[in-house]
């Protein structure tokens, strides 16, 4: 299975998932300016909440997949106010016909001075754990 990691980070702590889920893969975790050029099984894709959305870039990120690269997506990353931005990605994923993996990972990230820490060792190991069952039985 071809699997690529590439996530979108302002505070690191969506960086910080992301290579503990690369790690766990044996891929490299690279930033949404990466574009994916080679046809990958998986793309797990890491972001979080800003200002009530996803980020313009993560938006424009999805919007330029090629679906014929591009198996489907799987959504991970924190947030410290909100919760996940699955809904989000996915109707992005729907508007150019890329499945999106209903399961997600997403935890708690530290954002001035609420939630002290996070994401912490436990969070980067149930990140890694998830993007292993990603992997089984395919």
């Amino acid at each position: 299975m071809k699997i690529a990691v590439r996530y979108y980070t302002k505070t690191g702590n969506t960086k910080r998932l992301a290579e503990a889920v690369a790690a766990a893969l044996g891929v490299e975790a690279l930033p949404i300016s990466e574009p994916i050029t080679e046809p990958v099984d998986l793309l797990l894709l890491g972001n979080s909440y800003y200002a009530f959305s996803i980020d313009p870039e993560v938006r424009a990120f999805i919007r330029s997949l090629d679906k014929s690269l591009v198996g489907r997506i799987a959504n991970f990353g924190t947030a410290a106010l909100l919760n996940s931005t699955w809904k989000k990605v996915k109707a992005e994923a729907d508007r150019v016909g890329i499945p999106m993996e209903e399961r997600e990972f997403h935890c708690r990230g530290e954002f001035k001075g609420a939630h002290k820490g996070r994401p912490n060792q436990a969070d980067l190991e149930a990140a890694a754990a998830f993007a292993r069952s990603l992997t089984e039985n395919r």
